[in-house]
């Protein structure tokens, strides 16, 4: 079995790469280039899925009575911080790169 905290490493490693890709997709709007932004941020959210599997799991095993729960320290509220972060990013530059494009 996978320890708890090598999920929420991954957890963290998986929503900051994500958000990384968000961001390269960023720098490609500056650029106008709004297909490569659209095929990073959909690079991103295949990484999301991973992410999203760890935390669904985390959050199942708190859930169930006959597991023990993760330990809820400030690593995991790290994680979380992460996951959300990137997937706010991942949306706001999405949203961005439609703006921007309809624009032209």
């Amino acid at each position: 079995m996978v320890s708890t905290e090598f999920e929420v490493m991954e957890l963290i490693t998986t929503a900051g790469e994500s958000k990384a890709k968000a961001f390269e997709a960023l720098k490609m709007v500056k650029d106008k280039k709004f297909d490569e932004a659209r095929e990073l941020i959909a690079e991103a959210r295949k990484i999301d899925v991973q992410a999203h599997r760890i935390q669904t799991e985390l959050i199942t095993r708190d859930i169930d009575e006959e597991q023990e729960s993760p330990a809820m320290g400030l690593l995991m509220v790290h994680a979380q911080d992460h996951y959300m972060t990137s997937q706010l990013a991942k949306d706001l530059i999405e949203t961005l790169i439609e703006v921007l494009d309809d624009a032209k």
